[in-house]
């Protein structure tokens, strides 16, 4: 499975959770992370599945101070998806099929509450330093522009293993049940990925 991907998070940028020029991140800015995740399935299948043009999302909290840092996670599929397609977007995003999940996904191998998986009206750009995430009822993100410092960055949820750019949001807001933030001019990223099972 291949794709865009895009998230943001309270964390000031450069999110001290990267890789920053080949050196491993640590804990987030404020010592609790809250966010949103966000992929474009350009290609791609589970179980047989063809999720091809499917976008998913994932919003978040964790904090760095509990022990193992578990995350508390709402996973949003689109609503347009048959159940088939829905199904096989929890699987592979909710790190059921394994594979490469539990070397990116760190709720997958860390300690780990998923408060909801939710069908809901997704709209998703990944237009290079304009994207935007609307998730209707629950979430709104978009970014302002790319963050201007020289670093090099990288990500462990699309991988270390492609370069992805720094970004600044415009807005950052969740309205879901226990994950209520909103945020403005924190940090964002956007890269492709590549998993396998």
């Amino acid at each position: 499975m291949r794709g865009s991907y895009f998230e943001a998070c309270n964390c000031d940028p450069i999110c001290p959770c990267r890789r920053i020029d080949g050196v491993p991140g640590g804990r987030s800015t404020h010592g609790v992370c809250m966010g949103i995740l966000s992929w474009l399935v350009e290609e791609g299948e589970a179980d047989g599945v063809d999720l091809a043009g499917l976008p998913v999302a994932l919003a978040l909290r964790y904090s760095d101070d509990e022990p193992g840092s578990p995350w508390s996670w709402v996973l949003y599929v689109p609503e347009e998806a048959d159940e088939a397609q829905q199904r096989g977007l929890e699987a592979v995003f909710g790190g059921e099929l394994g594979g490469d999940a539990l070397d990116h996904f760190p709720w997958a191998w860390k300690p780990s509450t998923r408060l909801a998986v939710r069908p809901a009206a997704i709209e998703v750009d990944h237009t290079e330093r304009r994207q935007r995430l609307r998730i209707r009822d629950w979430v709104d993100v978009r970014i302002r522009d790319r963050y201007a410092g020289p670093e090099t960055v990288s990500c462990v949820i699309p991988g270390h293993d492609r370069a992805g750019e720094e970004l600044v949001t415009d807005s950052l807001a969740v309205d879901d049940g226990p994950l209520v933030f909103s945020f403005q001019g924190v940090c964002g990223y956007a890269t492709t990925f590549d998993y396998a099972g």
